[in-house]
């Protein structure tokens, strides 16, 4: 059902409703609609798109959801990208393929990767040929837009209108009920107002401002970081908002610290190197891996592990991120920068090994299989739904001496998710495993800030209404964190 903005129809000309395709009520498939009927025109903005994964890829009655898109598009002025994540933009496709010609809106950072995202995703999902991948990309990177950090962009809501000066523009709310229709037309600027703000979540990440034609402020948090990681900066409230549409993926939860963290990697680690055996961390590509590395990195550097212990970084996708978090150092944390400035190098260090191709990858698996020698292996995907990390699971999960860290969110349907309820056997190829290997799973590597977190991003907004939808969580979950704001006195929608 449509979420109205209360008291946002201060005219006749101004209606506002929040529409849900996807990430309401689960944590994947992140897809909402800010309708509009302005001047007695219906217009569309589109915050993300993404992927259904895991249960959330089932109908109610078990059937794969299709990935068609179901709703109307027509109407839509832009599609603004909050990152690049799969479950936030990997349904992009089907929305081309609809036919869908507007301006997509992200960060500089953002629109660098969502290539690399998709083009990895129409590989693997459609089994698209490289030349039939690059058509689809070339159509996806025309309509993209860039906008940097803390820089107003309008979106307008004709394709006539004459857009007058932000600074000259009056609310519209301004004009009564009396006020004459056409006087309101006249004065209400026909468009709106976009602005990106650093979520800290991923490399590019933004939660959106939204300024509406009556000066209202809506924004959609998407993915918000966790506080105090070191790779980068944390993200900063916005100073108004009169409805925020907040993510809630650990609304009931408190994260280990970045110190905690990274004591029980160290342990892990150095109890697997006396036991033999490997260490199989399932990452995401973008985010986790490369924070992973970051720790890692400086272990080593203190030396609070072994130097030769290989790091094996076995994912073509996550070293091709990587390499553009490298070259969007300017987004780091300062504490990378420092680093970086020590003549250090967290994300590019000796003892990382990079696999690219596909047979030396199953050459490294058969030698791990039958040797057992220590090493560290991150490779995607991080809910072990796909990707090269399933050979090394289905080689190394009967081993007693294999370790596996899971280090981020793990959706309900996923085989991350059974390995981390200490499930004894899993299926992989429709094959039963054994599963004697150690489960780890560690907190402080998600990329989502946790109930505390969460709740500093809402107080921290200084001025309007703060009425607030909740999303993209599990329902006991949601419900959890609605309790926790209601007993602060917050108005849910």
């Amino acid at each position: 059902m449509p979420t109205p903005l209360k008291n946002s129809t201060q005219t006749t000309n101004l209606e506002i409703n929040l529409k849900h395709h996807g990430g309401k009520l689960g944590v994947t498939g992140s897809c909402h609609e800010l309708s509009i009927k302005h001047n007695g025109n219906n217009h569309g903005i589109l915050i993300d798109c993404g992927l259904f994964q895991g249960r959330d890829a089932k109908d109610k009655n078990g059937n794969e959801r299709k990935l068609d898109i179901e709703f109307p598009i027509a109407h839509l002025k832009a599609l603004i990208l909050t990152h690049t994540h799969i479950d936030h933009i990997g349904r992009l496709p089907w929305l081309l393929a609809k036919g869908f010609k507007q301006p997509i809106y992200c960060t500089p950072a953002t629109a660098e990767l969502v290539p690399l995202m998709l083009d990895d995703g129409l590989k693997l999902q459609l089994g698209l040929n490289k030349g039939q991948r690059e058509r689809v990309l070339a159509l996806i990177k025309k309509q993209i837009k860039p906008i940097p950090y803390n820089q107003w962009h309008r979106i307008p809501l004709t394709s006539t209108a004459k857009l007058p000066s932000s600074r000259s523009s009056r609310s519209c709310s301004k004009y009564s009920s009396s006020s004459s229709p056409l006087e309101a037309k006249r004065s209400c600027p026909s468009y709106l107002l976009l602005r990106f703000q650093p979520a800290g979540h991923i490399l590019g990440s933004a939660y959106v401002e939204i300024k509406l034609p009556n000066n209202e402020i809506i924004v959609f948090s998407g993915d918000l970081g966790p506080s105090k990681t070191p790779l980068l900066p944390d993200p900063t409230p916005p100073k108004r908002a009169d409805l925020l549409v907040i993510e809630s993926t650990y609304g009931n939860k408190i994260h280990d610290s970045v110190e905690t963290r990274a004591t029980r990697l160290q342990q892990i680690i150095e109890r697997s190197l006396e036991d033999g055996g490997a260490i199989i961390i399932p990452a995401f590509s973008v985010g986790r891996t490369q924070e992973l590395l970051f720790d890692i990195e400086h272990l080593i550097h203190h030396k609070k592990i072994d130097s030769k212990i290989p790091i094996i970084l076995d994912s073509p996708l996550a070293n091709k991120v990587t390499k553009q978090y490298r070259r969007f150092k300017k987004l780091w944390s300062k504490e990378a920068t420092t680093k970086l400035n020590n003549h250090r190098h967290p994300l590019n260090f000796e003892q990382c090994i990079v696999i690219e191709s596909h047979k030396e990858h199953m050459k490294i698996v058969n030698r791990l299989k039958s040797t057992a020698e220590p090493c560290i292996i991150v490779a995607a995907s991080g809910m072990c739904a796909g990707g090269r990390v399933m050979n090394y699971l289905e080689a190394l999960l009967p081993d007693k001496r294999t370790d596996i860290i899971l280090a981020g969110y793990q959706a309900h349907g996923t085989l991350g998710r059974d390995l981390q309820n200490q499930e004894h056997q899993v299926w992989i190829d429709n094959q039963p495993i054994d599963v004697n290997a150690q489960i780890h799973t560690m907190s402080g590597y998600s990329a989502h800030a946790d109930q505390s977190d969460l709740i500093k991003f809402v107080e921290g907004i200084e001025e309007g209404r703060k009425e607030i939808v909740v999303v993209h969580g599990e329902d006991d979950v949601r419900r959890e964190f609605e309790r926790v704001l209601a007993t602060r006195n917050y108005t849910l929608r």
